[in-house]
């Protein structure tokens, strides 16, 4: 059996706009990994302790990106900007499908 590890947000489908990779992102926001780490090769294990921890931080402002105070909105705000025109690029549509 081999042990699956996460591609890194880099490199996830849709711009990284993936579950995991928006954990990696609000991970950034909120100083919690610096903006070079990617995640590429890490294990399951991992990346749950980074989601709790992800998780806690956004706790305070329940989960809400209007409730950051101004220095972490903006960080959320160029990082998903980024996502976002990436993903486009890449042909990613937000719309859910009727499956979906």
């Amino acid at each position: 059996m081999t042990q699956q590890t996460y591609v890194g947000v880099d490199e996830d489908e849709n711009g990284g706009l993936t579950h995991l990779g928006r954990m990696v992102r609000d991970a950034w926001v909120f100083g919690l990994l610096p903006e070079t780490e990617t995640c590429a090769g890490w294990d399951a294990a991992r990346m749950q302790g980074l989601y709790e921890r992800v998780y806690a931080a956004w706790e305070p402002y329940a989960h809400l990106p209007s409730s950051l105070p101004e220095a972490l909105r903006e960080r959320h705000a160029r990082f998903y900007s980024q996502a976002i025109t990436t993903a486009r690029k890449e042909g990613w549509d937000p719309e859910l499908g009727e499956d979906e």
